[in-house]
């Protein structure tokens, strides 16, 4: 990736709320629709403060001062796209059938991750976050704009979709850095080592709730067929499977795991604890690509999986 080039683009690509016109009347919506539009909404404006603070994580731990920069304005980014999915919920809440507050699981998740990220290996920070931006974007934001079938939505969307884009095209370079780094970082302090690990552990024991109530959930009112979250999943599957990628340990412990869940006698046991560690259902647990689609993933570059990735939304 030339990391210059794309740090003019994140500088030429900016936009503003005020670019939007907030001025037409939302479309006709029943009370259950309504409430849930304007919870899916209030739920993304917390959803995108979360990656505003893991890509500041980001940012501060990296040396290099382009993606620094980067990182900074995926913040301001992010931070946007929060102001813009409450302004949203506002827009659609014609009836005020009643107040709308994050969903609880996502404010007991949110506080954890942010602070396992300061503890955990910038590795396994940029698994999950990656892992995230594509649930957002291949799957979560295109059902819900198709759900609210509105020209405002589709306008907010549009500009929040091609900020995602670049986010994903950086996650899957920096998943190609830290997999190609074979440096053995020094051992840490023995109190750091528990600060992470407990701080890992608080983030397992809130995934599923969280992972349910604001991804899942979601998706399945707004996309029943389920395509859009399988093919989410299925590009983070094969990202994980490029050789220089299983090869590190954090992905080796989540495939181990997934190997264990769809063991015949294992997974039939203790399915439900490991899905309850990986913090996923059961249908993104199970193998989702075919041999063919893996071949072709080991012989495609980074960049070329994180172009198939962004062309998989429009497809879906």
């Amino acid at each position: 990736m030339d990391l210059q080039r794309m740090l003019e683009m994140c500088r030429r690509d900016q936009w503003s709320l005020d670019d939007l016109d907030w001025s037409a009347p939302p479309p006709p919506m029943d009370e259950d629709k309504e409430r849930a539009v304007c919870q899916f909404f209030t739920d993304m404006a917390g959803i995108e403060l979360l990656a505003a603070a893991l890509f500041d994580a980001q940012r501060r731990k990296t040396d290099d001062p382009v993606l620094r920069e980067i990182f900074r304005s995926f913040v301001r980014d992010e931070e946007r796209h929060s102001d813009c999915a409450a302004r949203l919920a506002r827009h659609y809440d014609v009836r005020h059938l009643r107040a709308y507050r994050p969903n609880r699981h996502l404010l007991r998740f949110a506080p954890h991750f942010v602070n396992a990220i300061e503890y955990l290996s910038p590795e396994i920070a940029n698994a999950y976050i990656t892992t995230g931006e594509i649930l957002l974007d291949v799957a979560l934001l295109r059902s819900l704009d198709d759900y609210v079938a509105d020209a405002m939505s589709h306008q907010a969307m549009r500009l929040i979709n091609r900020d995602e884009s670049r986010h994903i095209a950086v996650d899957f370079h920096m998943v190609e850095l830290y997999a190609s780094d074979t440096t053995v970082p020094p051992p840490r302090p023995l109190p750091d080592q528990v600060r992470a690990w407990w701080a890992f552990g608080r983030v397992l024991w809130h995934a599923k709730p969280f992972f349910r109530k604001v991804f899942f959930e979601p998706m399945d009112r707004t996309d029943p067929s389920g395509r859009r979250l399988l093919e989410a999943f299925k590009r983070v599957q094969l990202l994980s499977a490029k050789p220089s990628v299983r090869a590190r340990p954090f992905t080796r412990f989540l495939l181990t795991l997934q190997a264990l869940y769809n063991h015949p006698v294992f997974g039939a046991l203790f399915g439900r604890v490991v899905l309850r560690t990986l913090g996923v259902d059961g249908r993104v647990a199970a193998i989702l690509y075919t041999p063919e689609e893996l071949e072709r993933a080991y012989r495609m570059s980074f960049d070329e999986l994180a172009q198939a990735a962004l062309a998989a939304k429009h497809a879906c």
